[in-house]
């Protein structure tokens, strides 16, 4: 299973990325959001942005456990994303899944 890169800003990105490579593929694989302080400690990080200094992924899953997406935000700025940035995203992305998830039942 690949990871299929949607709509980004700034720097281009990979096409597909495999389940479990790079910190999107870590999401994808273990239903966790991933928060990497200095992504050049992460084992197997993949640069999609040479800019890149810390990332944060938040696996997208609908109620029934489908995995339909990632949220990947990246940052130019080590350690500039944290366990607060963390918090802030699952709960946008929550409301986000919810009405996805709604919207495909009909």
């Amino acid at each position: 299973m690949n990871i299929v890169a949607g709509r980004c800003q700034g720097g281009a990105a990979w096409a597909r990325i495999a389940l479990g490579k790079g910190v999107c593929g870590a999401a994808a694989q273990t239903r966790e959001t991933q928060v990497v302080r200095d992504v050049h400690v992460f084992p197997g990080h993949i640069a999609c942005d040479t800019a890149s200094e810390s990332e944060i992924v938040v696996p997208l899953v609908a109620a029934d456990g489908t995995l339909f997406g990632v949220w990947d935000v990246d940052s130019p700025v080590a350690a500039r994303l944290d366990d607060e940035d963390r918090k802030g995203m699952e709960a946008l992305c929550r409301v986000f899944v919810e009405h996805a998830w709604q919207k495909a039942r009909g």
